[in-house]
């Protein structure tokens, strides 16, 4: 099927809840009785009687080696009057491995089932809302989790094969059964075939990877925080960013069942991925960046720009890729951390959602495709909007450190820069510590730091930091951050709920029924007020200095070059602040330490930084040039908490 080109114009988007949407949100019973209208789908269809059933999909895979083809495990809520009227509805899909064993959403719900086996509670509020308005609801079991065979291996070809299976069982061509062993055909003779993929972190990690695959009916996918190549979930340049692989999270969401016959799968993954980070056919198998030419769903994206699980890494070679391919893509772009738009946007959320359903899988024209391509989030609740992302007239200006009058305390301009600056290797100490201290000398970074700016700077996408390095040791692990020095309130990220914190109200999302409730916990934002701001982040092993992929012993006394990719980002730095670049070693929390503790010497004159401005080199010209003015002597300037140091995983719930 040809790529659909209908996203190519985008006109001011109204972020407010319409008085339509409010009407839905007050009993159950509203809901159902709501007029219907032109502009969009209206529950107009009865939830309590909706159609709750299971199936089975065969996948066509052996991942237990059982001698059996693995089954997972499909629960469908659909509404009944459709059916029974000869009319075909569109699905939106969420496949999970945390159906079970985790959780899913700010409350960390699971699924239910009543006495006949079939799903009572189906998490989140998307059946709640939607199956109304018209379409079916579909959570599927990855393979290996819940009720489905199989095992899980994070991300590889069972994974996808699970969720791509059922959306070609909804188009006609694949087989599936009423029970798990049974041969009763089931058929799904009650859809179009129009799937919509939605879900957060691994079920949107799902989402990006089926949508790779091209498989014909996927019409839309929203991932959310979502991964888009493994290895950027484990590794950044060869440098680690966990003390464990992807056989640690296989067993962390497996069922007893698929744990007893899948050590096999298990040991392929620790084998296919070494501590050493090099790239293998592992990370291959698991990277979607590179199959984005077959993408023909159309994408709406969303992430927490201080997302330290799923880091902004994934953002900004998934979009260009989808970019350079045509895709039609939109974003949403957040303060928080690993979190739902549902918990820090709702009202907007939902009614965006909704429409973008509608338009994507209905074929209803609201007028969505014809609204701003960007929401960004530029404090806590305050949003701004753009009509394509990055911005057009953002262009790459090349920044040089050089050395001021102290000892590691420089300066940052477009001049290139003299001499040398050195740190030694602090494992103990993060991004936090270095730029709570940037005005002071210390031993672990070096800093460089522009002037007071004399008008607003915008920072939209991706930075690189090319650094020339001469190590003391065989081993040696680099840091890069750019941070927005100033006072500043902003969604305490590094707090427990990453930006949020959790209320006891609850509003409700659609209909209810005893089982499964629409109504969830409201949520307010969670603010720290602070003098610095991280804006974006990169790390590498230098012994990667000539591959991203292969990384190599260093010799000491050397001199190595290598480029940091930092994560895109979409920051204004206000007047009368300061951007910093920090280069160090090991940010505490963020990546693993080398074997050594090395010291770092830093050629100032072979050192730069690329950063995409809005207006480009002459937009930062003109905000840093002018008269100096003094800078406030503080000892220590204060930022959130430095990174939570518990090991992580792309789950679905804070």
């Amino acid at each position: 099927m040809p790529k659909r080109t209908r996203f190519t114009t985008w006109r001011p988007l109204a972020t407010a809840a319409t008085a339509a949407l409010l009407a839905t949100l007050i009993t159950p019973a509203a809901v159902q009785a709501a007029p219907a209208t032109p502009r969009g789908s209206e529950p107009v269809h009865s939830y309590e009687n909706a159609i709750r059933e299971a199936v089975w999909v065969d996948t066509g895979l052996d991942g237990d080696r059982d001698g059996k083809t693995d089954r997972v495990a499909v629960d469908i809520v659909r509404p009944r009057e459709p059916a029974r009227q000869g009319r075909k509805v569109p699905v939106i899909m969420d496949a999970s491995p945390y159906y079970s064993c985790c959780g899913r959403g700010n409350e960390s719900q699971k699924k239910t089932y009543d006495a006949q086996g079939r799903v009572a509670r189906m998490p989140l509020y998307y059946d709640n809302y939607f199956v109304p308005r018209g379409y079916a609801f579909v959570g599927v079991d990855l393979a290996g989790t819940n009720r489905s065979d199989g095992c899980v291996d994070v991300g590889g070809r069972s994974d996808i094969q699970s969720a791509k299976a059922v959306v070609d069982w909804l188009n006609g061509r694949a087989k599936a059964y009423t029970t798990r062993a049974g041969t009763t055909r089931a058929q799904a003779g009650w859809t179009n075939g129009r799937t919509g993929m939605i879900g957060k972190s691994w079920d949107g990690t799902i989402a990006n990877g089926v949508a790779a695959t091209g498989v014909e009916g996927l019409r839309t996918i929203v991932p959310i925080s979502a991964i888009s190549s493994w290895y950027d979930y484990y590794f950044q340049q060869g440098a680690p960013l966990y003390d464990s692989g992807p056989e640690w999270l296989s067993d962390y969401v497996e069922s007893p069942d698929a744990r007893a016959k899948c050590a096999a799968v298990q040991q392929k993954l620790v084998d296919g991925a070494p501590r050493t980070g090099d790239w293998t056919p592992l990370w291959t198998e698991r990277d979607y960046v590179k199959a984005a030419r077959k993408v023909k769903a159309s994408v709406f994206l969303i992430h927490g720009m201080q997302d330290l699980n799923v880091r902004m890494k994934h953002v900004g070679p998934w979009w260009n890729a989808l970019a350079r391919n045509g895709v039609e893509r939109k974003i949403w772009l957040s303060q928080t951390g690993h979190v739902d738009p549902f918990d820090f946007r709702r009202g907007a959320w939902v009614e965006t959602l909704h429409r973008w359903f509608d338009h994507e899988l209905m074929g209803i024209d609201n007028g969505i495709d014809r609204e701003p391509m960007a929401d960004i989030e530029r404090a806590p609740g305050q949003w701004d909007t753009a009509r394509v992302w990055p911005p057009t007239g953002t262009r790459t200006a090349t920044l040089r450190p050089d050395r001021g009058t102290q000892t590691g305390v420089g300066t940052l301009g477009l001049h290139r820069g003299h001499g040398t600056e050195s740190f030694t290797d602090d494992p103990n100490l993060s991004e936090t510590d270095w730029a709570a201290r940037i005005d002071k000398p210390t031993p672990e970074k070096a800093g460089f730091v522009t002037r007071p700016l004399t008008r607003d700077l915008r920072l939209s996408g991706a930075s690189e930091v090319t650094v020339t390095a001469t190590p003391s040791t065989p081993t040696a692990h680099l840091s890069a951050v750019l941070v927005d020095l100033g006072p500043a309130t902003i969604r305490d990220y590094a707090d427990a709920g990453e930006g949020i914190t959790t209320l006891t109200n609850r509003t409700c999302w659609g209909a209810s029924t005893t089982a499964d409730s629409s109504c969830f916990k409201e949520t307010k934002a969670k603010t720290a007020d602070v003098d610095y701001t991280v804006v974006s982040r990169g790390w590498a092993d230098l012994g990667n200095h000539a591959s991203d992929h292969k990384g190599s012993r260093l010799t000491p006394g050397k001199r190595y070059t290598i480029t940091l990719d930092l994560a895109a980002t979409d920051h204004v730095v206000p007047k009368g602040h300061r951007l910093a670049l920090i280069v160090a070693g090991t940010d505490q929390g963020l990546i693993d330490p080398p074997a050594d503790k090395p010291k770092l010497t830093l050629d100032l004159s072979r050192t730069s930084a690329r950063v995409p401005f809005t207006g480009g080199a002459a937009a930062f010209a003109r905000a840093t040039t002018g008269a100096a003015t003094a800078i406030p002597d503080a000892a220590f300037l204060d930022g959130v908490r430095e990174p939570r140091t518990t090991h992580r995983v792309p789950e679905a719930s804070q």
